[in-house]
């Protein structure tokens, strides 16, 4: 099973180093947001795509054009904050927000979430409890391994999962990682599918049964802005291999298939031989 899935965002929606007042930044997002939705129209892929609030809000003829061509459309908060900075009574405010915001624009219901930089871990497993008493059916929110901003690497999976906190459960779609020498990591999207020579995140992909791709449209602008005062590291993450990025994402489309949205795949899956009790990792 391969899901494929891209997260709504410009690329001055960053929580590292632009600040909040996005309007005064270039707008590039659609640039590159309808040629992804060209290669999935050829392609008769759907996938789901999770959309800022504050997108939707600011720019929600792309968010209808998202939908009206028949993709799955979710939530990625309203403005990309990270949920470690947040308390459990403005995470659901920041949610709720968003959600009506993206729902207003597509009139339909919003059923799937995604946290800004994977930031859901051991500490607030409380956001999945959260999201389902909001609405939500289905979350893409766990990095199992470490990550800069989040990371869950004691959860256990990498593949679908239904997660029952306390008296709710949602279904989880992790993101996938490739173990190798006791080292857990991911290749299947954003800057780690930029770093890793096409072959190997092909070989990688045959190798598991279910693999979950998330792509940003900064992954392929080479023409963006670039942030010179970044730490080393962090340029290296934000702008390596983009040049060929794009080229190597439609090989991948065409090679690696075939590819589901979220809610198509979840129901491919028996989730009565596959669920998880996180309150013990509370």
């Amino acid at each position: 099973m391969n899901v494929l899935t891209f997260d709504v965002e410009d690329w001055y929606c960053n929580c590292v180093w632009t600040d909040m007042d996005w309007e005064k930044y270039e707008y590039r997002l659609q640039l590159w947001m309808d040629k992804i939705l060209e290669e999935l129209e050829r392609r008769g892929l759907t996938a789901t795509f999770f959309c800022l609030g504050w997108v939707a809000d600011h720019h929600p003829e792309l968010i209808r054009k998202i939908y009206a061509q028949g993709h799955h459309v979710g939530c990625h908060s309203y403005q990309h904050e990270l949920l470690k900075d947040l308390s459990r009574e403005m995470f659901v405010e920041n949610t709720m927000r968003a959600k009506k915001s993206i729902e207003d624009v597509i009139g339909a219901e919003v059923d799937a979430y995604r946290a800004p930089a994977w930031s859901v871990g051991n500490d607030n497993v409380w956001v999945l409890e959260e999201l389902s008493r909001m609405g939500f059916r289905y979350d893409s929110s766990i990095f199992p391994s470490t990550h800069s901003f989040g990371g869950f690497p004691d959860f256990g999976k990498d593949e679908p999962v239904l997660c029952r906190v306390g008296d709710a459960s949602i279904i989880e779609f992790p993101v996938s990682v490739k173990s190798m020498l006791s080292k857990r990591f991911v290749f299947s999207g954003g800057g780690y599918f930029r770093f890793f020579p096409y072959p190997l995140v092909k070989r990688w992909m045959a190798g598991k049964s279910y693999n979950l791709c998330y792509f940003h449209t900064q992954d392929f602008d080479a023409e963006q802005p670039v942030a010179h005062d970044l730490p080393l590291e962090r340029r290296f993450k934000t702008y390596y291999g983009i040049s060929g990025a794009f080229a190597k994402f439609c090989r991948l489309l065409d090679e690696c298939g075939p590819f589901l949205d979220i809610r198509k795949a979840a129901g491919e899956c028996d989730w009565s031989t596959n669920e998880i009790d996180l309150c013990s990792k509370k």
